[in-house]
């Protein structure tokens, strides 16, 4: 057995969704900035997402369920696109990502428990975004260089920065056919 699936057997599942909607002419996508609270993704950016709940059906459901309730908006299109699930050793989760798209700017009312900050970046922009490398600036890693991408002094790093590189990929693919 490869060490990656021993790994991943007893991981968590958790999901997230890549949420794009026109906003100013532009499709956009959302991000999130995390409460502070206990744990170890606390204050990071990230996709909207969760753990799945009893009543989930699957991870689709969990992504969409866990979108509209960070963000409070209602998703109409639940058609979702998978991106390759991703494994977190700090938090052991296993990461499904989504994506979907809506064709209206949505009006946000965002879970102030659970979103500190909710960052909408334009697809041209991300599309220009590349990979640095900065140090992180707090938390119990504090001073470690990582691969990020940054945009408006947020910085985008971890499993939310390898999802948006993939992300970008699938945006290339489509724009190139």
């Amino acid at each position: 057995m490869l060490l990656n699936s021993i790994k991943t057997e007893f991981a968590k599942k958790a999901a997230v969704l890549i949420y794009c909607y026109p906003k100013f002419d532009l499709m956009h996508v959302s991000l999130i900035k995390r409460s502070h609270y206990k744990g170890v993704h606390s204050g990071q950016i990230s996709f909207p997402g969760g753990k799945p709940e009893i009543e989930d059906q699957s991870l689709n459901f969990t992504a969409l369920r866990e979108c509209s309730e960070e963000l409070g908006i209602q998703i109409i299109n639940e058609n979702l696109v998978p991106l390759t699930p991703l494994y977190i050793p700090p938090s052991n989760f296993l990461v499904s990502p989504f994506i979907t798209f809506d064709d209206f700017h949505p009006k946000f009312n965002l879970d102030k428990r659970e979103v500190a900050a909710h960052i909408e970046i334009p697809l041209s922009k991300l599309m220009k975004l590349q990979i640095e490398k900065r140090a992180l600036d707090e938390g119990p890693t504090k001073g470690t260089e990582v691969p990020c991408f940054w945009y408006q002094k947020n910085l985008i790093w971890g499993a939310t920065a390898m999802i948006l590189s993939e992300f970008k990929s699938f945006l290339a693919t489509l724009s190139s056919n």
